[in-house]
């Protein structure tokens, strides 16, 4: 296929709102939006030519000019607890990992990525060690809950915005996606079966805070003493920890919606009674869960996780202060599918 390389813009960036106004613009009627943004992501079309209500000859411009671009799943491994995960390549030769996470109660979460690889620079992270590549559209992000739907068999009950990346360096096209995952004609997955996750952005947490929809926020915090925290997450030293206490402080007070603080707990490093006493007082007037995870390791790390008297001195001292505290072991460490070990490696080819 060739693109007008001045004008092409992949059709999956686009919004339903976009959409219409690109319909005004190619004199088409405005309910071809709705067609076409339900042939992208309720029908999961690969091609124009599946489009058979909208026209031969917008098929055909829309083909040239708005791209429409599908991922490849180039790996995919099963954990033994049943956790799927998947290596998508994009038309770019991007690449980024998505985790399918069924439960036994029926659900099934998805893990998704909104960066391919991630800015952040988290010491602890395999993703972070990796470094960035560039944002994903909304129709990317979406495609990876799609790609597990048909892989997996059954529908997707919950998504976490908790892969590669931080959402909120790529605000735009996440809330976008996140939208399409939760509209009613759609995916129509509940918006608080729906988090994002963030390591503290703290514009990205006042503008959330202003959203109509409900979805939860999570914010990967990992330590509440400030120079412990800079030293393992450095692309987030500059927003200091009072300052994201004021930020979520504020969010609460605008949406009533508890927040989950994830902590992943690090042997001498994160875990010491200071560093406790610290998480306590940082909780102190928030309306929060604290999730309580051991550090899952990833090769040539300094990084080990805490014992496990540490992690449950720690849960009944959280619980005991009235701060509602889990602790999470994550799932799929045994194809490096858990938190913290996404870095894109293809292992069955």
């Amino acid at each position: 296929m060739r693109y007008n390389a001045a004008m092409i813009k992949p059709i999956k960036t686009y919004s339903l709102e976009e959409l219409q106004q690109l319909m005004k613009e190619l004199d088409q009627p405005v309910f071809r939006a709705k067609q076409l943004y339900e042939w992208l992501y309720l029908h999961n079309a690969s091609s124009y030519d599946e489009m058979t209500n909208l026209p031969r000859t917008l098929r055909e411009q829309l083909s040239i000019d708005y791209p429409l671009f599908i991922s490849n799943v180039v790996d995919s491994q099963t954990s033994q607890d049943g956790t799927a995960k998947y290596v998508i390549s994009y038309h770019d030769r991007a690449r980024v990992e998505t985790v399918a996470i069924p439960s036994s109660d029926g659900r099934l979460t998805v893990c998704c990525s909104t960066q391919a690889g991630c800015a952040m620079g988290c010491a602890f992270c395999a993703t972070g060690k990796e470094g960035f590549t560039r944002n994903l559209s909304a129709g990317e992000i979406v495609e990876q809950v799609l790609i597990v739907q048909t892989r997996m068999g059954k529908r997707v009950s919950n998504v976490v915005a908790m892969g590669q990346g931080e959402p909120f360096l790529n605000y735009e096209q996440t809330l976008s996606a996140l939208r399409i995952l939760n509209d009613a004609r759609l995916l129509n997955i509940g918006a608080r079966h729906i988090t994002l996750s963030t390591c503290g952005i703290l514009s990205g947490i006042d503008r959330l805070g202003t959203e109509p929809e409900q979805f939860t926020l999570a914010v990967s915090l990992h330590a509440a003493i400030q120079r412990t925290r800079d030293k393992i997450m450095p692309g987030v030293a500059n927003y200091e920890l009072g300052k994201l206490k004021t930020a979520l402080l504020k969010y609460i007070e605008r949406t009533n919606r508890r927040i989950t603080l994830e902590y992943a707990m690090m042997n001498s490093v994160n875990d010491n009674e200071n560093d406790l006493k610290a998480l306590i007082e940082f909780c102190e007037g928030l309306l929060c869960h604290v999730n309580l995870i051991p550090l899952n390791e990833i090769e040539e790390s300094e990084f080990s996780p805490s014992k496990i008297q540490t992690m449950d001195q720690w849960y009944l001292s959280l619980n005991k202060s009235g701060i509602e505290t889990t602790i999470r072991h994550s799932r799929g460490s045994d194809i490096a599918g858990a938190c913290g070990q996404l870095k894109n490696a293809v292992k069955h080819l």
